[in-house]
């Protein structure tokens, strides 16, 4: 996916179920009185909802550390796909927006033909949750289990609390997709192109990076400006960019193609526009379009920096193992022929497969009682599965409301509906207790 996901790395994947139960064995007793919602997962989704939770007056808890994603798996140097104007958080009033935050620290910023760089987004989604979402816990999830009173969470810590309705906004660290051929391997060997903020380790040597989409073009690319040799193997015949969108578009141009948050084009401004509707779609095309709709490509501003990367076209990895310390990669072509590489790594940039049953601290009666799409969650309009109370939000929520949940751009559509739901779920428990 070209998802460039904020999902917060404070939620780490236990190894063993011996570590969960020997956190379990030392959890403080549960608060007596349940937080009517918690969110997990501190990044665009996560806190744009709780944003507008509190501009509500909505008492809330949110656990993760905010941007780490971005901060942590994403290549320093890296420019966001996505215009200006779709690199934003969002709060009720759309007060505290990217081009207010880069005006007021002096940042090129144009809404569209301007990449913003990762560094700047991270630093914006920092500043936004300080002035916006003040009480963010970086403290890890273990476990989400029920009981007669709502969800029971119980914090790395030994704290353990219960909730009447949980938020999920893990993002999609946990659904990292690593080729069967490189598992098993050391990670000084084969590693995801999520573990990389820094590549400049790699100087000097030679590196291979799997997948043709614009994780893997920035990875090589950002790998060859460090002084790296990176080689890019793309299944493909051929990798794809984006056109380059002026800021002043003439009128026919903009009424052919309008311009939508996640690209131009009347099917892109749909899907940000409506996502409402696309849940009414049958199953069938729903995942196929999430699947489908705008496929593996670079940022139109990495075109020309990519002309220096070496690149393998048509080409498959059938086997890797290690050899006197280095990596010997075995590749098929699409015209039969066969290849040996060997290399000192390799960078898997093939993307994320969502897949809830990946999300290590969810309890088996509650995975067991989610009814899914695709290994993903059914939602409501309102972004509740079939287990009253649970929520998912993000690049989850793709196969119900469609490709924008991809993008940080959907946390728009997201904050709106999600926040007004809660509300109205709190003004009910007020009348019904009054």
């Amino acid at each position: 996916m070209d998802f460039r996901p904020s999902s917060p790395a404070t939620l780490q994947n236990l190894k063993t179920g011996n570590r969960i139960d020997s956190l379990r064995s030392k959890v403080a007793p549960v608060s007596s009185r349940p937080v009517p919602v918690t969110i997990i997962g501190a990044g665009p989704f996560g806190l744009s909802v709780a944003a507008y939770l509190r501009a509500y007056g909505i008492d809330f808890r949110i656990f993760g550390t905010p941007m780490q994603s971005w901060i942590k798996h994403m290549p320093a140097g890296m420019l966001l796909k996505s215009t200006g104007f779709s690199s934003t958080l969002y709060d009720p009033d759309r007060s505290f927006t990217i081009a207010r935050y880069c005006k007021e620290h002096g940042i090129p910023y144009e809404d569209v033909g301007l990449p913003v760089k990762v560094e700047t987004f991270t630093a914006y989604g920092l500043a936004f949750q300080k002035a916006l979402v003040p009480g963010v816990d970086d403290t890890t999830l273990v476990h989400l289990s029920r009981d007669h009173r709502g969800f029971v969470l119980e914090l790395a810590d030994g704290r353990s609390f219960t909730s009447q309705r949980v938020v999920l906004g893990v993002g999609l660290n946990f659904f990292r997709n690593m080729p069967p051929e490189l598992a098993g391997l050391p990670r000084d060997l084969a590693t995801h192109s999520a573990d990389h903020s820094d590549l400049t380790k790699f100087r000097g040597r030679d590196v291979a990076v799997i997948g043709g989409g614009s994780s893997a073009i920035d990875t090589a690319v950002l790998l060859h400006e460090a002084g790296a040799r990176p080689l890019l193997i793309v299944r493909k015949p051929n990798i794809e960019f984006g056109i380059d969108e002026p800021l002043h578009r003439p009128l026919l141009k903009r009424l052919h193609r309008p311009m939508s948050g996640i690209g131009p084009g009347w099917k892109n401004r749909a899907c940000t526009d409506v996502p409402w509707a696309f849940r009414y779609l049958p199953d069938q095309i729903r995942v196929r379009t999430v699947s489908e709709f705008l496929g593996p490509s670079g940022g139109w501003f990495m075109k020309s920096r990519t002309d220096p990367v070496p690149r393998l076209f048509n080409c498959e990895l059938r086997r890797a193992s290690e050899v006197n310390g280095r990596l010997q990669l075995h590749l098929a072509s699409t015209d039969g022929t066969e290849r040996t590489l060997n290399v000192d790594h390799v960078i898997a940039a093939t993307g994320y497969r969502p897949d809830v049953a990946r999300l290590p601290f969810m309890s088996a009666t509650i995975l067991k009682d989610l009814h899914l799409l695709q290994n993903t969650p059914r939602l409501s309009g309102n972004f509740e599965s079939s287990i009253p109370g649970l929520y998912f939000i993000g690049p989850i929520s793709a196969n119900t409301f469609g490709p924008v949940m991809r993008f940080a751009v959907g946390a728009s559509f997201t904050s709106r509906r999600l926040s007004r739901h809660l509300a109205n779920v709190a003004a009910s428990q007020r009348s019904d207790s009054s």
